[in-house]
């Protein structure tokens, strides 16, 4: 944390003037985590506190290094950076962020640092539960086949699962095909149209979060649990 201190001195503002800046961006990252429900926050928009009255060179990079540490130091929070989205074929078409445009944005979410085991006993509230449990349901019919399957085919295994796309008034999601949207917003998922010989097809495809290593595993994990077999073996018929 000292380094992040004497590397914000260099700018020439007050240590009391560093502080507010970072105490504001930590806020609003806990803020906007817990308002959005784990949507990414925008580097942009963290950037944007600083500059707004401050506007020596680096000044913005150095806040959010030192927001991030103090995050990690006093919070138990990881300030995770989502990596470019993989990029797309020329017989695919991103679809705009209404529905996906903030794949093209340098952008951050909030991870606990706490053992699985210590985060479900202590922190995850009952009501968010079940949403855990549909993303990785989600994430394993996805994975399952292959990473990227076609908006159809993975609605006719979620209806095996009980959940309609028709649905708008499920007594948990409320409006399912807005639980899944949720997923493409909190860049678990992205969606690809794939123009082909009859037409355009949606493909949902595994998006950052679910590509990072721990997520990935904790899916292997549920799918190894519900299945009781090897993941390496199991095809979705």
């Amino acid at each position: 944390m000292a380094e992040e201190a004497d590397a914000l001195s260099q700018f020439g503002i007050s240590k009391e003037e560093t502080d507010k800046l970072v105490s504001e961006v930590i806020r609003f990252i806990l803020f906007k985590s817990h308002q959005n429900s784990g949507c990414p926050i925008k580097r942009e928009d963290l950037t944007q506190i600083v500059t707004k009255n401050y506007r020596q060179r680096n000044l913005a990079t150095s806040v959010i290094s030192e927001a991030k540490t103090k995050l990690s130091t006093v919070f138990g929070y990881d300030l995770k950076e989502l990596q470019r989205s993989r990029t797309s074929s020329n017989a695919q078409t991103r679809l705009p962020q209404s529905q996906s445009n903030a794949a093209d944005s340098k952008s951050y979410v909030l991870v606990s640092q706490l053992p699985i085991e210590v985060f479900r006993k202590h922190v995850v509230e009952e009501t968010t539960s079940p949403m855990t449990g549909f993303t990785f349901a989600v994430l394993a019919v996805v994975q399952l086949a292959g990473g990227k399957i076609p908006e159809e085919t993975l609605w006719h295994h979620l209806r095996r699962m009980g959940l309609h796309e028709s649905d708008e008034h499920n007594p948990v999601f409320g409006n399912n095909k807005q639980a899944l949207e949720t997923l493409v917003q909190q860049r678990f998922l992205q969606k690809d149209k794939v123009s082909g010989p009859e037409g355009s097809t949606l493909f949902y495809d595994l998006a950052e979060r679910a590509l990072d290593a721990q997520v990935s595993e904790r899916v292997k994990d549920y799918i190894s649990q519900i299945l009781k077999n090897d993941i390496s073996v199991v095809e979705l018929d």
